[in-house]
C-alpha cells in the first residue's frame, strides 16, 4: 500500500537524479543546486530539487529561499519556488532558525524523507534531483528503497581530486552497485584554479593518485567532467544566486553546463530505452 501511494505520487515525474558524495564538502549541495538551475534555464522544463541532507540543510541558503515556509494545501505540502519552472523543498524550511540543530535518530529522519516523497505535491515535474548527505547511511537505503516504487534514472557523484576523496567515492560507488542504482557518472569539483589575471592553472588540490579520472577508468564510470575552482561560485552561493546566471563566462560554468548536458542526455536515452523495454 505504501509503495502504491508513492507510485501514485511520484506518477508525474518524468526522470529523478540522486547527487551523492562520499565525503562532505566536496560542493555536492552546490552541483545540486547549480544542476537545478542549469535545468530550469530551459522554461519548457519543469525542476524540482528535493534537499535530504536532513543535518546540513544548505539548499535553503544556496537558493535564496532562507526564512521561508512551507504551505499546506489540500493536495499536500507546496514546494517553495525560486522560478516559476523550479520549486524547491527542504527540511530547511521547517525549522525556526537556520542556526536550529536537528538532533534525530535514524527513524525520524526516514519518516520525513518518506513524507517529503509522498506529501509534497510537485505536479507535473520533467526533472527531480534530489541532494542527499554525505556518504552511504540511513537517508541514502531510505531514499533508494522509496524510489524503487517508480524508478531512478542514476546516481551523480560529487568528488575532489584528492586520493582523500576517491577513497570515500570508491565506497559509494560500491554502494550504488549493490543496491542497483545506476551510475550517471562522476564530476570532480575543484579540479585546478585558473589565476584570472596571469591565466596560470594551480592545482590546488593534487590528484596525487590520478584524480577521478583514473579512478574512473580503473572502475569502468563516466567521468561526467571537471569543474575548476572559481571564488565566485562560493560568493554566489552564500547570496542565493545562481553562478551560471552570474558569471556566464567563467571556465567553471562552461564546464557545468557541458556537464550537465550530458545527464540530460543520458536521461533522454534511458527513458527512451525504458520505453522500448515497455
Amino acid at each position: 500500500a505504501e509503495a502504491a501511494e508513492l507510485r501514485a505520487r511520484l506518477r508525474s515525474v518524468r526522470h529523478t537524479v540522486l547527487v551523492l558524495s562520499g565525503k562532505g564538502g566536496v560542493g555536492k549541495s552546490t552541483f545540486s543546486a547549480l544542476l537545478a538551475h542549469g535545468l530550469a534555464a530551459d522554461e519548457t522544463k519543469q525542476v524540482a530539487l528535493l534537499d535530504i541532507d536532513i543535518c546540513g540543510p544548505s539548499i535553503p541558503k544556496m537558493m535564496g529561499l532562507e526564512g521561508e515556509q512551507v504551505h499546506q494545501s489540500g493536495s499536500g505540502w507546496s514546494p517553495v519556488y525560486v522560478e516559476e519552472n523550479l520549486g524547491v523543498m527542504s527540511v530547511g524550511f521547517l525549522l525556526s532558525s537556520p542556526d536550529d540543530a536537528v538532533i534525530w535518530r535514524g527513524p525520524k529522519k526516514n519518516g520525513l524523507i518518506k513524507q517529503f516523497l509522498r506529501d509534497v505535491d510537485w505536479g507535473e515535474v520533467d526533472y527531480l534531483i534530489v541532494d542527499t548527505p554525505p556518504g552511504t547511511s540511513d537517508e541514502h537505503l531510505s531514499i533508494v528503497q522509496y524510489l524503487s516504487a517508480t524508478h531512478i534514472d542514476g546516481a551523480v557523484i560529487v568528488t575532489t581530486p584528492q586520493e582523500v576523496s576517491l577513497q570515500d567515492v570508491r565506497k559509494e560507488i560500491n554502494f550504488c552497485r549493490k543496491v542497483k542504482l545506476p551510475i550517471i557518472g562522476v564530476v570532480e569539483n575543484m579540479s585546478g584554479f585558473v589565476c584570472p589575471k596571469c591565466k596560470n592553472e594551480s592545482q590546488i588540490f593534487p590528484p596525487t593518485t590520478g584524480g577521478a579520472e583514473k579512478m574512473c577508468q580503473n572502475l569502468n564510470v563516466s567521468l561526467l567532467g571537471k569543474v575548476p575552482l572559481d571564488p565566485q561560485i562560493g560568493k554566489s552561493c552564500d547570496s542565493g544566486q545562481s553562478f551560471l546566471a552570474e558569471a556566464p563566462q567563467s571556465p567553471a560554468t562552461l564546464s557545468y553546463r557541458n556537464i550537465i548536458q550530458r545527464i540530460q542526455e543520458y536521461c533522454e536515452h534511458h527513458h527512451f530505452q525504458e520505453e522500448k523495454i515497455m
